[in-house]
């Protein structure tokens, strides 16, 4: 029944159980963001007519009750409570509202403020790619710009000082994309790169700094792509559609995501990185096993950059029946070694494989199974960061 529930997705069950729209995006970082609310009125008006924006980005929502709004208030609140009065800590600037709903393009337009700059840049501000993931950087051109000065490096003070003469200095295009060939490296840790918009008439546009990070593993999953837009709507990433559970499975009792309340589907109090973290609830009560499959398509080479162990992060829960924590590397099952009474720790613990003893072919990686085994065990667990490294770390 929790299950049919879950997975039972309409507009009713929605506007009944959507939280108040939450920023989950880490804005507390000592930077500047760019936080946007659009309101698109359906004839009840109420929250689920909202949809949040950080950065230029959908952002991840928490979900509750519909809360109607009443469009003929007269007060708006930035950066204050509405029921305690409370301030935020921090600094507002440059607030403005529209008489029309922005579509996504023109609030990244909003936020790049001096149309002359050059944006969207990919990798995004402040992301952690993986590798494999991150072959080329792109970005949109400014107004008027012609042509491209690109500056790249490892020292954020040299990018942003750099001129034609550094060797930072990647040359004057007339494309908005690169090659990231040469310039990248595994576990190379942060880059910076600017963007010099150039008109026809030689003025120059100074670009402001993006960064991003390349870190020593490659990400299997991070659980921070997932959100609780409805499925068939832009921009919907439903978990339980990546990870498939035991939903109409009499033989798997596994829940992949929180089911009561639907949403939030993800779990974002207690992550083990980013955040967001997911909840995969296991009842092998008529069952003997509880499992979430993600399937990989195109295949994925897990012996990429000399990696030879896979790790697992999860966090137990101490009103778990504990039974045999398992993973199945293209079907090939490997047992958690530890004691089945760790997933009653409410902590976040380590697992790692060493996965030079998994026999199957790792440079095709088409499916990676996590579940519980043991007939009467059942809880939840969180799961997050799954990655590869060449080494245990």
């Amino acid at each position: 029944e929790i299950a049919l529930y879950k997975h039972a997705i309409d507009k009713e069950r929605v506007e009944k159980e959507r939280w108040l729209s939450t920023v989950l995006t880490n804005i507390a970082d000592g930077l500047w963001h760019h936080v946007a609310v659009t309101f698109e009125d359906d004839g009840s008006p109420d929250v689920l007519d909202t949809l949040l924006y950080v950065d230029g980005q959908i952002d991840v929502t928490a979900s509750s009750q519909a809360t109607a709004i009443d469009t003929a208030a007269s007060t708006v609140r930035v950066g204050r409570s509405s029921w305690n009065e409370e301030p935020i800590l921090g600094e507002i600037d440059d607030a403005r509202i529209y008489n029309r709903v922005l579509t996504a393009a023109e609030i990244q337009q909003v936020m790049l403020g001096d149309t002359r700059l050059a944006g969207n840049p990919d990798p995004q501000r402040h992301a952690i790619v993986d590798i494999r993931e991150t072959t080329s950087l792109s970005w949109s051109a400014g107004d008027a710009a012609v042509s491209h000065d690109v500056y790249f490096g490892s020292d954020r003070d040299a990018v942003a000082n750099a001129t034609a003469d550094s060797p930072e200095f990647q040359g004057n295009q007339v494309a908005t994309s690169l090659s990231a060939a040469g310039l990248i490296e595994f576990g190379g840790g942060d880059y910076y790169w600017r963007i010099d918009e150039v008109a026809a008439d030689g003025t120059k546009t100074t670009g402001t700094i993006w960064k991003f990070t390349v870190p020593d593993y490659l990400i299997v999953e991070d659980f921070e792509s997932y959100n609780d837009i409805e499925e068939g709507q832009p921009g919907s990433n439903l978990v339980y559609l990546t990870w498939a559970d035991g939903f109409g499975i009499p033989t798997n009792g596994s829940t992949m995501g929180y089911a009561v309340p639907f949403e939030p589907t993800m779990e974002t109090a207690t992550v083990h990185g980013g955040r967001q973290s997911a909840p995969m609830a296991y009842n092998n009560v008529g069952a003997a096993m509880s499992e979430v499959t993600r399937t990989f398509t195109p295949a994925q080479d897990w012996t990429a950059n000399g990696v030879t162990v896979l790790t697992i992060w999860f966090y137990g829960d101490p009103a778990n029946t504990p039974g045999q924590l398992y993973a199945k590397i293209n079907g090939i099952q490997v047992n958690y070694p530890d004691p089945a009474a760790n997933l009653s720790l409410a902590q976040w613990q380590r697992w790692d494989i060493d996965l030079t003893t998994v026999g199957t072919n790792l440079q095709s990686v088409t499916s990676l199974a996590i579940g519980v085994q043991g007939v009467g065990a059942t809880g939840t667990l969180l799961l997050d960061d799954i990655r590869l490294y060449q080494s245990v770390p």
